[in-house]
């Protein structure tokens, strides 16, 4: 993925605005989604804490995005997730799912509300099962920045999604986050998991709406 040209600043004149036409393999993660029980595996002080939960992912077209001669599409989404005993949100969470068509590469980019963002990347074919992606603690291209005290107490070294879709339109996810926790011996991993059934459809992007459509992409400043 170095191979680079050497014009960045030209974008290609000739763009699909329809990103849903244009999302590869995460065309299956467009919509609204619901899971019902979702298992988390989280670092207590006194052992391991397993919690089920529920779900719902909002995940949108966006219109399609270029950096120079690059030009990805992409779904921007919002998890929220509650568990059953309590009203209060036990994880918020909201970021971009991203395919670049020229090369396959997928990217998610992850933020959360507890001071902690990341950018987690793989490879996939257009009609890939299932996904993979990474991000490491350190990396410019795919890495992970926390606050100080995320970084004192619940340094996250790794971070690991797999996706896998199936044949009666669901998809399932495990997330694997990899915690050095303050005080413990061994690295923890922090594991989470559903699985989740569409209860709505996507909306079409703003540029595959317009009546003209034309294709106009500013450049990054």
């Amino acid at each position: 993925m170095g191979d680079f040209p050497k014009d960045i600043f030209t974008e290609s004149a000739d763009v699909d605005p329809d990103t849903l036409a244009n999302l590869g393999p995460l065309r299956r993660l467009a919509g609204t989604w619901r899971g019902e029980k979702g298992q988390d595996i989280n670092p207590k002080a006194d052992g391991p804490e397993r919690r089920v939960f529920m779900e719902t992912i909002d995940m949108q077209p966006i219109d399609p995005q270029a950096n120079g001669p690059q030009l990805l599409y992409g779904l921007r989404y919002h998890v929220h997730i509650n568990t059953p005993e309590e009203a209060i949100t036990f994880h918020d969470q909201v970021g971009y799912w991203l395919w670049e068509p020229a090369t396959g590469l997928v990217m998610q980019t992850v933020a959360i509300p507890r001071g902690q963002v990341a950018l987690a990347s793989g490879l996939a074919a257009p009609n890939a099962g299932s996904l993979v992606l990474n991000a490491v603690r350190g990396a410019t291209d795919s890495g992970i920045c926390s606050t100080p005290f995320l970084e004192h107490a619940f340094r996250t070294d790794a971070y690991r999604i797999e996706v896998t879709f199936h044949p009666d339109g669901s998809w399932s996810y495990v997330t694997s986050t990899t915690l050095v926790v303050r005080g413990q011996a061994e690295p923890f991993d922090h594991r989470d998991e559903n699985r989740l059934t569409r209860i709505a459809e996507p909306r079409r992007n703003p540029l595959a709406l317009s009546p003209v459509a034309p294709m106009i992409i500013a450049t990054p400043t």
